[in-house]
């Protein structure tokens, strides 16, 4: 019996020797991308090979996509679309992607986990009603999934506008002060950095070249960042622009009070800090601190005598 296994090992190792030598000694056109130019601009090509040559994504995931967005958007409130949408304009619109083909990819997210879960628990041996439990927990749970990864993403654009808001401010205070008019300022802004902010800029300006007075095209700029920050400095640009006061003072002063809020946010974050390092030192390193120092006399007081005798 080993000798017929040890023989069949050989046969297909020799088989696979031989597999490789003749590939690698086959004859190859000179220009293997020019041969396939000549081979697919030769003929007509067949509506199976375009559609094969699209990308997997366009074939297959965004029709199920699209399909899940239609069956879910039948259900959905003409209220829900509109807090989606206003969600994913906080989030800086990710993927270009409407509120429809979002409800789409949370209902895709929740029937893919729940058909998962279910083929999984069928090799158990779980009753049916375990079985039905589990699988409708699982599918609620791929149906949020994205609203949650949908937050975090909110939650990092807004602390990231946050943080680059003093220096685009200093810039801007800057620009104005060197004699380019507000708009030529936030346009320095828009080509300069690329960040929320800058992206926020450069499309106000834009939504301002097709007409839209400035201080809606600023008020809008607040609402799709929805930052405290951002929505007292377009108010007091606003009201600046209404009673004439000069730009220039009020981006000095806003650049002053945001560098002030700015330290005055590290601050708060370094009076957290002992406070959320008290847990890991707890129960991860001092733990670690003491097998270090006081396993070396653990072993040796086990082989002592006394130890012995006690």
């Amino acid at each position: 019996m080993a000798s017929m296994i040890l023989l069949g090992i050989t046969a297909m190792v020799f088989l696979a020797v031989m597999l490789i030598i003749l590939g690698i000694a086959a004859p190859r056109p000179a220009d293997q991308v020019e041969a396939r130019l000549l081979e697919y601009g030769s003929r007509q090509l067949t509506l199976e090979e375009i559609e094969l040559a699209q990308p997997f994504s366009d074939r297959v995931v965004v029709p199920l996509v699209n399909a899940s967005a239609q069956f879910v958007a039948r259900f959905t409130p003409q209220r829900s679309l509109e807090a989606t949408r206003h969600k994913l304009e906080l989030a800086g619109n990710p993927n270009n992607w409407t509120a429809t083909e979002f409800l789409g990819i949370r209902g895709l997210a929740g029937f893919v986990l729940a058909a998962l879960t279910l083929s999984l628990m069928l090799l158990t041996e779980t009753n049916v009603g375990q079985r039905l439990l589990f699988t409708a927990a699982m599918g609620v749970l791929g149906f949020f999934l994205p609203v949650l990864w949908l937050g975090s993403r909110i939650r990092r654009r807004q602390d990231e506008i946050v943080k680059t808001l003093p220096d685009v401010l200093d810039l801007l205070c800057i620009s104005v002060e060197a004699g380019l008019p507000f708009d030529g300022a936030m346009q320095r802004v828009a080509e300069k950095w690329e960040n929320e902010l800058s992206k926020g800029f450069a499309r106000l300006l834009s939504e301002m070249r097709v007409g839209k007075a400035r201080k809606d095209a600023l008020r809008d700029l607040a609402d799709r960042m929805d930052v405290p920050d951002v929505t007292s400095f377009v108010a007091a640009l606003i009201q600046a622009d209404q009673l004439g006061i000069s730009i220039a003072k009020v981006l000095r002063i806003q650049s002053e009070q945001m560098r002030i809020k700015r330290r005055q946010r590290a601050e708060e974050k370094a009076q957290k800090a002992p406070v959320k390092m008290l847990f890991p030192m707890t129960f991860l390193i001092f733990p670690t601190i003491l097998i270090v120092i006081l396993g070396p006399a653990a072993l040796v007081l086990k082989e002592s005598p006394v130890f012995g005798i006690m």
